[in-house]
């Protein structure tokens, strides 16, 4: 949970450099934690300009204190354990208490010191991806600035020139640190309130992870071969839904920080892309998607305006990223004769069950897991499974929201008669033109009824 004790003590100045020493280590201000892993309240700001603050999918923004005209902030380097889901947790590298680290919001002009202390077992940074900040805080460890050690607090100082949506990582053994989940986001405000307003701002960041089933660590060397594709390293069922407003005007900024390309897919509706980890893109510029890729060490923001009511499907289009634990050495078995399969399984495993044959629709399959395990295709709405899983979520838009209402709606009540339904028709398929003859499977698939089973791998 959120502590805030110490932020209303004052600070004396440091220098960008190591903090050191009884007096200064004492008016560091004191970092808050995080226990939870649902989408906190928006962090309203106390004092200085008005702004709409964002809210974090599965997370928070960094409270803060200020120390005259500087904006203080404090980062904790560490090891934490995430919950992706109910059922499975991993043990991973983060920021005061989660992976990933607390978002950071500021005004455009802001002042800013933020501290970052270093309890992981070997050195790190912080870079400040697309901040214009002085070269000697940019955090590349070595180049810019010496490694923080273990035990360490560093601080960075820099004005906040301009605004827009940005991301923290390490540059310090960048591939363990980054693959343990260590990132988080930016978002700075523009100090002209009414330019671009939005009623709701909406935040995360995407990694990836590969985690054998029953195992608890990532395997940091990986490179391609993920299995868990994650929201603020929160996969689906576990990602929290987009609660919105009918009629609210709607920015969701997507930060990434894995190894490949997102096509990020929004139902229902149509958006432009506003900003970038760049800037703002010029209104000349915008033209309207249903769908934005978001490149690999990027920020996508766009605006949408919520005025088609109901559950809308809000994911990544490469389906692979939409499933979880997957593994992609099986065989695909669909014609092949479930009786054969299941006689040649049996004689290797007797307890296997045949799968594959008509597909792997599995949302209403029960069967054993290894512990800390995640099915491949989960969750639940009100027709019966989702068969989702990574990187999927739900915009909500309901009437009568109120501003600060982020709570889930629950499912949503369609009026009668616009929910596609079962019609009569005759039995076995369709009549085509034509009348071609009734097949249970393409040509090609029957001559596999008779194969020899012993040859098939990857089971």
């Amino acid at each position: 949970m959120l502590s805030r004790r110490g932020f209303l003590g004052t600070a004396a100045l440091v220098s960008a450099s190591a903090v050191s020493g009884r007096v200064q280590a004492a008016n560091i201000p004191e970092a808050p934690m995080m226990d939870k892993a649902t989408m906190q309240p928006p962090l309203h700001p106390s004092s200085g300009p008005d702004y709409r603050p964002v809210v974090t999918l599965n997370g928070w923004s960094l409270p803060w204190r200020m120390n005259g005209d500087w904006k203080e902030f404090h980062l904790v380097a560490e090891p934490v354990v995430r919950e992706f889901a109910p059922g499975m947790k991993a043990f991973l590298w983060g920021y005061n208490g989660q992976a990933p680290g607390p978002t950071i919001e500021a005004v455009e002009g802001d002042k800013v010191r933020i501290f970052v202390t270093n309890k992981l077992p070997e050195h790190t940074t912080v870079h400040w991806h697309g901040m214009i900040v002085p070269n000697g805080m940019d955090g590349v460890g070595g180049l810019n600035q010496p490694h923080i050690k273990p035990g360490q607090t560093f601080v960075y100082e820099f004005e906040m020139r301009n605004s827009g949506t940005f991301m923290y990582h390490p540059h310090s053994d960048e591939m363990v640190q980054m693959a343990m989940g260590m990132m988080g986001m930016i978002v700075v405000h523009p100090r002209d309130a009414t330019f671009r307003p939005v009623d709701r701002d909406f935040v995360f960041i995407m990694s990836t992870y590969d985690i054998d089933p029953g195992t608890y660590l990532p395997k940091v060397s990986e490179m391609t071969d993920f299995n868990m594709w994650t929201w603020n390293s929160r996969v689906f069922p576990g990602i929290d839904v987009l609660p919105v407003r009918l009629g609210d005007r709607v920015r969701v900024r997507m930060g990434n920080l894995s190894m490949t390309s997102h096509p990020i897919h929004l139902h229902g509706h149509h958006f432009a892309v506003t900003c970038t980890d760049g800037g703002w893109v010029p209104e000349s510029a915008q033209w309207p998607e249903s769908t934005v890729n978001v490149p690999v060490g990027a920020v996508r923001a766009f605006d949408v305006v919520a005025d088609n009511p109901g559950d809308w499907a809000f994911h990544c289009h490469k389906s692979h990223h939409t499933m979880n634990a997957m593994g992609h050495n099986v065989a695909n078995m669909i014609g092949v004769s479930p009786k054969d399969l299941a006689k040649a399984v049996g004689k290797l495993a007797p307890d296997a069950m045949a799968m594959g044959s008509r597909g792997m629709a599995m949302g209403d399959m029960e069967m054993p897991m290894p512990d800390n395990t995640l099915m491949m295709m989960t969750g639940r709405g009100p027709f019966g499974p989702i068969e989702m899983g990574g990187m999927f979520t739900v915009m909500k838009i309901r009437e009568g929201l109120a501003r600060d209402d982020y709570s889930d709606p629950g499912p949503y009540e369609y009026p009668e008669g616009t929910v596609a339904h079962l019609v009569d028709a005759p039995a076995g398929q369709a009549p085509r033109q034509g009348n071609p003859k009734k097949t249970d499977q393409p040509d090609e698939m029957k001559g596999m009824k008779g194969m020899d089973m012993k040859g098939m791998k990857g089971m």
